[in-house]
């Protein structure tokens, strides 16, 4: 007490109270200058335990506030009541058994998460995902639409397409139409990898023909729908790959007739998955091109490998909308049909021409082809022009002149791809001769007539029977002033114009070769075609007048030796 007195300056005196033997000591401010506090009511005091005095703190120092008192059962800070009772009960916990209760709670907690984090990573890298839609067989329905898809091609008759072949600096794109009833393709081809097909392409099952454009565009354009007239040459493509493999693909999407859906469900196709097509849904399945056949025959290898691997996107009503596969050389391909787009075709005139509907010769139609002959002699002559594709090497253009008076002919033809070549051609009676003669221009497609007299000097051939698809087309020509031909077998294909004339295109058949005569309203012949032996149309554009005279094969003035 002494010491306290000299520390603080304070004195503070006991009180006499029955409470003094029980350890509380009511302080009493005696300090100089200080009003003295009052005691508090020994009634309104709470008796402390032995740990609340051990939680007792020492005074604060002198000039300062006494610290707050947390009232028991409160959970606030603030001044205690002297005159509240407190409740022994809430202030029976422990703090530091608390404290190290949450710590250890803490702990727990932190393990299991660490825990539960570690098992799941090591889970999900053994992980893999169940596909939502594993590949199945087909069911019976896909196996129908499967088996409908190319007959249902064939009765929507055409589709636009849009074909990829290869990737990167060797790709190769093609835009236009297929027309699986005609059959008839017709495309624009370009792509970094087009190469010489860069151009337009028309196709059928028996022949390509092709406009180059060495010079056009990198990306493909819509074809024009009414093609270009000259330019065009007869292609023999490598089979398997390219282009070739390519149109027969496309062609071959098309058949009449259905396949039987059980040879399908048995050929290994599989059901892939969903997807959307031009915002139609369809399924993907995986099959062959062709099924085998009835009884486990194979179709054959020129067809079965026209694409492997190949993915059908097919809509509920068995129409295709995108194929994908690899064509026989291992480079993939990707098929897109844009089934709204479907406008009529035109041929060009090696492929037939524009389409037209087949009847019956009308009497006044039957009547002209029945004067024909008459007209012609009576005409004298004509100048004419040849385009004659006759092979891949063999794309002939000539001009001259025919004498039916005479029946006599004399023209000048060259190949458009074979530069300082040109052929002397001389007919009379169903005989040619020919004489090779060197030439410094490049072969046009409109040629110049051959020189007249002919050149001095020339070796020409004997006089031999018409041979080739050439011979045989001047020779009909040169016939068509004799004999009527019969008009029954006759039929009209179409209306057409040539030469600013609007003329009758009227087929038949003379001595096992196709002819069609394009006939004007007078009456005079302005076109005849023959049908190769390629299944392509040679043609000889006629204009009736007089012609000058002409040497004939085996005559003395022929110069032949």
């Amino acid at each position: 007490m002494v010491a306290l007195e000299a520390q603080t300056g304070r004195r503070e005196r006991r009180c006499s109270s029955p409470e003094a033997g029980s350890g509380v000591q009511p302080h009493v401010e005696t300090s100089p200058g200080r009003t003295p506090r009052p005691a508090p009511s020994p009634a309104a005091a709470p008796l402390p335990t032995n740990r609340a005095a051990r939680r007792r703190r020492s005074a604060p120092p002198a000039g300062t506030a006494p610290p707050p008192t947390r009232v028991p059962g409160t959970g606030s800070d603030r001044p205690a009541d002297p005159g509240a009772e407190v409740d022994p009960a809430a202030d029976r916990g422990d703090p530091s058994g608390q404290v190290g209760r949450r710590r250890a709670s803490l702990l727990a907690l932190c393990v299991v998460a660490t825990a539960s984090a570690a098992a799941l990573v090591a889970g999900l890298t053994d992980w893999t995902p169940e596909p939502a839609d594993p590949a199945r067989p087909p069911t019976m329905g896909e196996a129908e639409r499967l088996a409908a898809m190319r007959v249902t091609n064939y009765r929507d008759v055409r589709s636009g397409v849009r074909v990829t072949v290869g990737a990167g600096a060797t790709r190769t794109e093609l835009v236009g139409w297929v027309d699986w009833a005609r059959p008839l393709v017709y495309l624009d081809v370009a792509g970094p990898g087009a190469g010489a097909d860069r151009g337009l392409v028309q196709a059928t099952p028996s022949a390509v023909v092709a406009r180059p454009a060495p010079g056009a565009a990198a990306t493909p354009a819509t074809p024009p729908l009414v093609p270009p007239m000259d330019r065009w040459r007869l292609r023999e493509l490598p089979t398997g790959r390219g282009l070739a493999a390519v149109l027969d693909l496309l062609l071959d999407l098309g058949a009449d007739r259905p396949e039987p859906p059980a040879a399908r469900a048995a050929a290994g196709a599989r059901w892939l998955g969903r997807d959307t097509a031009g915002g139609t849904p369809v399924d993907i399945i995986q099959a062959p091109l062709h099924p085998a056949a009835t009884g486990g025959a194979s179709p054959p290898a020129t067809v079965a490998d026209r694409v492997r691997e190949p993915r059908f996107w097919l809509d509920r009503d068995a129409r295709l909308h995108r194929l994908a596969g690899r064509l026989p050389d291992q480079t993939p391909v990707t098929v897109d049909l844009v089934r709204s787009d479907r406008p009529t075709l035109r041929p060009v005139d090696a492929l037939g021409g524009r389409p037209g509907l087949p009847r019956a010769l009308t009497d006044g139609e039957a009547d002209r082809l029945a004067r024909l002959p008459a007209r012609l002699r009576a005409a004298g002559g004509a100048t004419v022009t040849l385009t004659a594709p006759l092979g891949p090497t063999a794309n002939l253009r000539g001009a001259g002149w025919l004498s039916w008076a005479g029946s006599t002919g004399y023209l000048a033809v060259a190949e458009v791809d074979t530069p300082g070549r040109r052929t002397l051609l001389r007919y009379r009676a169903g005989r040619l001769a020919r004489a090779e003669i060197p030439t410094a221009a490049r072969a046009a497609e409109i040629p110049a007539r051959p020189p007249l007299p002919p050149p001095a000097g020339v070796s020409w051939s004997p006089a031999a029977p018409v041979r080739d698809d050439l011979d045989r087309l001047v020779d009909a020509a040169l016939r068509e002033g004799g004999t009527p031909v019969a008009a029954r077998a006759a039929v009209r294909l179409r209306g057409d114009r040539v030469a600013d004339r609007s003329v009758d295109v009227i087929e038949l058949r003379v001595q096992r070769a196709v002819l069609r005569y394009w006939i004007d309203r007078a009456g005079l012949l302005r076109r005849l075609e023959l049908r190769t032996r390629r299944g392509v149309w040679a043609q000889l554009d006629l204009s009736p007048g007089k012609v000058p005279a002409l040497p004939t094969a085996g005559s003395p003035a022929s110069g032949s030796g």
